[in-house]
């Protein structure tokens, strides 16, 4: 199932795309999706709607974040190998984890405000794994039990708040905004091999990111495992799996967002996300 949460910013409810694509209204049957609703038990009462007797949605509604509020919002830096030959680092022996604010969370076409003197505002169109349920010390055998769905992220990057001082990635990665999720969350009965998936991102038409799943270097059970060994994961926590190569740091000459530029970026059966940029 594809679900997703729509309408105005802070007042989203929850929907589903029916089999024929339409949007429905889900909100007389579930409160929304976020850590205090997501579980094995929801999916099975959306399973058992007649989804044809829900109210349905006019296609230009605003989405929101097809997550409510993440209590966790952890990314993997470095984790597609043609990505880390772009920017000159070695494979890493294990994932780097870094961290965005859950503030930064945003509808997956909302326009996206740059941060104030922002210099260096970059792309990333990355896998996101959301968590089903609370997930301590899993094996990488049992991982898929953990796991309610997949979505697209933006993980928006301000290089100069990120690498220069003491550089920081946190301060780089957490600005209002920077975390486009959605539009859908998709179930991984969806999505059939979630390490075979094309994906892409453009700013202005032009393509800088087109890319696959495949060259992940660490794999969507090894992450969730190994995440789960440093902290307790949640349900409706996410984790953003890295990106492949095309980021404006990796331009030659390095190539930034400005004012009036427009962002789109897909990933095949997840959908799609349209960002257009205002200056500070």
């Amino acid at each position: 199932m594809k679900l997703f949460r729509w309408g105005s910013p802070g007042l989203e409810k929850p929907g589903i795309v029916d089999s024929d694509g339409s949007l429905r209204d889900l909100s007389a049957h579930i409160d929304d999706l976020g850590p205090s609703t997501i579980s094995p038990d929801l999916f099975e009462r959306i399973g058992m709607l007649e989804l044809a007797s829900l109210p349905q949605l006019n296609s230009s509604v605003r989405m929101g974040s097809c997550v409510n509020r993440p209590s966790k919002f952890i990314c993997i830096g470095l984790n597609y190998s043609d990505h880390a030959a772009e920017t000159g680092a070695e494979i890493p022996a294990e994932p780097i984890l870094f961290g965005k604010a859950a503030s930064a969370v945003a509808g997956p076409n909302d326009d996206l405000r740059l941060p104030p003197g922002s210099k260096a505002t970059d792309w990333e169109v990355e896998l996101g794994v959301v968590i089903g349920r609370t997930a301590k010390l899993v094996s990488e055998e049992n991982v898929s039990d953990y796991i309610a769905g997949y979505c697209v992220v933006n993980d928006y990057s301000e290089r100069d708040y990120q690498l220069s001082g003491t550089g920081q990635w946190i301060k780089g990665k957490s600005y209002d905004g920077f975390g486009p999720i959605g539009p859908w969350l998709v179930t991984p009965d969806e999505i059939g091999d979630v390490h075979n998936l094309p994906m892409w991102l453009e700013v202005n038409g032009r393509r800088y990111q087109d890319g696959n799943t495949q060259t992940m270097i660490f794999k969507v059970p090894e992450l969730l495992a190994y995440v789960s060994r440093f902290m307790t994961l949640e349900p409706g926590d996410v984790i953003s799996t890295g990106t492949p190569p095309g980021v404006g740091l990796g331009q030659k000459p390095p190539t930034y967002l400005r004012d009036g530029d427009v962002v789109e970026l897909s990933i095949s059966g997840l959908g799609k996300q349209r960002q257009e940029i205002i200056g500070t």
